[in-house]
């Protein structure tokens, strides 16, 4: 019987989904991909494959899931499987530099940035973005992992040089120039089937850990103030900005269904994307809010998708 294939490495992450395809009674089955064995003589099993792996899969103990992973879409796509987020979208997810340069292609504003090798290399390039205020992140993360705020290239150095310096998996350090928005906040745009769902603004005046996941979510879902607390997360009522037709173009020509963009805009209403989640998450308690769901609206384009190929 042809099902729905799940391929992730993270259980919490998917609860949720498995929910909704439940309810909706369609068939499934989960494929956790932080190790395993492929025959590649075999030749898989019917039905279509969502591929949700994340780039910050090493900081769960799977440093491997991305690359057992394309091996097992390369196998699935040799077949002629259908592969919701395959090799293309993983490629986007693994690497920041990749994205930027998909973003750029479609037309789309990115922070100028610089990817650097080696210690001397991230000095070199903070000099050459010649910015004051800075930031570097790791070229692949998730979660806000390696981002911090330099407002100095001597800060920037004793960093590197010093015993807190946090190499990146790959090895690859992303000197950016630092968007400074009016207010803390950035907004995340989330598509199902390469087209705009909604918009959630997210608080970031607690820092950049910006996972809308439950899971990640149960600490900080309210920030402290000194009026009333407000939801991190907050779903965004009529909004669809002229920009998201680029967006949709730059999903639709790497092959993208699912995603999430996170966007700043600076104090001249200049608004750059720079980070592509393709294993997007929801908030359950901004979506109730709203009365919108992401995982049910997946489940669903998930069902419809298998339909296709089953028909």
């Amino acid at each position: 019987m042809s099902k729905i294939y799940v391929i992730h490495e993270n259980n919490e992450w998917t609860d949720h989904l498995v929910v909704r395809l439940q309810e909706l009674g369609v068939p499934y089955e989960l494929w956790h991909l932080d190790e395993g064995k492929l025959d590649l003589t075999s030749e898989p099993s019917e039905g279509i494959f969502y591929n949700r792996i994340s780039a910050s899969s090493h900081t769960r103990d799977h440093r491997f899931a991305p690359e057992y992973t394309e091996a097992v879409l390369a196998w699935l796509e040799r077949h002629g499987r259908k592969v919701i987020n395959g090799s293309r979208a993983l490629r986007l997810e693994v690497s920041k530099v990749n994205q930027y340069m998909a973003l750029n292609g479609a037309g789309v504003e990115t922070p100028a940035t610089i990817a650097a090798v080696g210690k001397k290399q991230i000095l070199e390039a903070a000099e050459k973005l010649g910015e004051d205020s800075f930031i570097t992140k790791h070229n692949r993360a998730g979660k806000g992992q390696g981002v911090q705020l330099f407002h100095s290239h001597e800060a920037l150095r004793q960093y590197v040089e010093g015993e807190s310096f946090e190499e990146p998996v790959d090895g690859i350090t992303l000197l950016q120039q630092y968007v400074e928005a009016p207010e803390p906040f950035i907004i995340r745009h989330e598509f199902v089937g390469g087209k705009f769902l909604y918009g959630v603004k997210v608080d970031t005046s607690e820092g950049f850990e910006l996972c809308p996941a439950d899971a990640c979510s149960i600490e900080d879902l309210h920030c402290p103030t000194d009026g009333p607390s407000k939801a991190k997360f907050e779903i965004l009522e009529n909004y669809r900005p002229d920009f998201i037709d680029s967006y949709e173009r730059f999903l639709e020509q790497n092959e993208v269904d699912v995603a999430a963009i996170e966007a700043i805009e600076d104090r001249d209403g200049n608004v750059y994307a720079y980070d592509v989640n393709t294993n997007t998450n929801y908030n359950s308690d901004a979506e109730e809010v709203a009365g919108v769901y992401g995982m049910l609206e997946l489940a669903r384009y998930l069902e419809s998708q298998l339909k296709a190929v089953t028909t």
